[in-house]
């Protein structure tokens, strides 16, 4: 396959300056553009539809607010990137938190810039706006690049050298899709990060990544922290079928449920004991805390 550079970005398909146009917002004449390239349009945002190949799945509420604020006052800076469709109207290839922006100002037009591209060059340029931008979380990084991978046929050495990152890293990066669902929302919204998401993907077992994962949010578990629990439960050798009580398996179970950590619960011929498992000072005063607030 032929080797296809993203780290020209969109000045790859804009080539000459221009001195920008003028919109008006609120009844002022807003200049945007004044230092972005020729061949800017004015598009309907009724005749734009949002990119179906867009990397970008989760928009920040409060950013979009900002953004909407300082179009309002400034304009805009850098016009819509978009292609045609076969219904007659537009697809955005980048810009679409301009896009909705202008949606909340209750715009009617938007800057545009109309290119001819195929889906490859429309999804390469959406994770040039975004990666290389640094606005695509881990979850989303992963999905576009999957999404190279398996419409476009793209290697991971592929992806690596056309987006400008090493093979590890986009490696690493599409392994986070294995994880659950829920595990994977708590990586999106940045509540654990992918230094803890990598260590709960050595966990072979979904209920374990889970727990471990819970056991993360609830004790703010550092990711040294987490990289030590996953190898201590990991090391724990498996017991033959059968060796152990049913009932007291079932009672660890659901200590450890309760507790957010690992519990053993030993016999002996007089009594027994009950092990509970910490990792650091703040998960031992969690776990005193759970008990305490249970007497």
């Amino acid at each position: 396959m032929e080797k296809r550079v993203l780290g020209r970005g969109l000045e790859a398909l804009i080539q000459k300056k221009t001195q920008g146009s003028a919109q008006k917002i609120d009844g002022k004449e807003k200049v945007f553009g004044a230092k972005i390239q020729q061949g800017i349009t004015t598009l309907s945002l009724d005749t734009i539809e949002a990119n179906k190949n867009q990397p970008r799945k989760e928009f920040d509420a409060d950013a979009l607010k900002e953004l909407a604020v300082s179009i309002k006052e400034k304009g805009f800076i850098q016009p819509v990137l978009v292609r045609t469709n076969d219904k007659g109207s537009y697809e955005l290839i980048a810009g679409e938190r301009r896009f909705r922006a202008a949606k909340m100002l209750k715009l009617k037009e938007v800057p545009a810039i109309i290119k001819d591209v195929s889906d490859l060059d429309s999804l390469e340029l959406s994770i040039i706006e975004n990666v290389q931008r640094e606005n695509l979380n881990p979850i989303d990084q992963a999905k576009a690049y999957k999404k190279l991978s398996e419409a476009f046929e793209m290697t991971q050495e592929d992806i690596a050298d056309t987006i400008g990152k090493d093979r590890a890293t986009v490696a690493n990066l599409i392994r986070l899709l294995k994880l659950p669902e829920k595990i994977q929302a708590y990586v999106s919204r940045g509540t654990i990060s992918m230094g803890h998401a990598r260590a709960i993907i050595g966990l072979g077992k979904e209920k374990d990544q889970i727990r471990l994962c819970t056991k993360i949010v609830k004790s703010d578990l550092s990711v040294r922290d987490t990289e030590r629990y996953a190898k201590r439960f990991t090391s724990i050798p498996k017991k033959k079928t059968g060796e152990k009580d049913p009932n007291l398996v079932s009672l660890e179970e659901k200590l450890s449920e309760i507790l957010g950590t690992k519990v053993k619960v030993l016999r002996s011929k007089k009594g027994g004991k009950i092990e509970i498992e910490f990792y650091s000072d703040k998960d031992l005063e969690r776990v005193v805390t759970l008990l305490e607030s249970r007497r």
